[in-house]
């Protein structure tokens, strides 16, 4: 099976714990990812996150991701099934460089044959939804 993805890394000047304390606070993503707003939900062993993905041109609709995998200051990884042969990845991953140095990357993971398409016909705006969250994340990390 193919796969697609979506990515945008960053730099952030500030610490994984720090990074991560954004990425956890659930409520305040409204503050800095311009894409995945009014979320709400768990971090952990059987959790979820209920959330409204806003993609410009793609329209706004209310989703629930299942929390695959996670791993305090290092990743989150959410998954959803939108429907028969399309699956998709949504994950936010920390490499820690140095204390206070790290590269943060988002992005979209597609598989199944609906996935590809919908990779190919929007990977434009995907692409331009992951920098907007990457830099947001950035700001807000960088604020603190």
């Amino acid at each position: 099976m193919s796969i697609f993805r979506i990515e945008k890394r960053v730099g952030v000047r500030e610490s994984a714990e720090r990074i991560w304390g954004v990425i956890a606070d659930l409520p305040g993503w409204d503050r800095w990812n311009p894409v995945e707003t009014q979320v709400e939900g768990r971090i952990g062993f059987g959790g979820a996150l209920t959330l409204t993905e806003a993609i410009p041109d793609l329209g706004e609709r209310r989703a629930t991701l299942a929390v695959g995998e996670w791993q305090p200051e290092a990743q989150l990884i959410l998954s959803e099934k939108r429907g028969w042969l399309f699956n998709v990845l949504r994950y936010y991953e920390i490499e820690q460089l140095d204390t206070r140095s790290c590269i943060v990357s988002n992005g979209f993971i597609f598989s199944g044959f609906r996935g590809e398409g919908f990779h190919e016909k929007n990977r434009l705006v995907l692409r331009r939804a992951c920098e907007a969250v990457a830099e947001g994340l950035r700001a807000e990390a960088e604020r603190g």
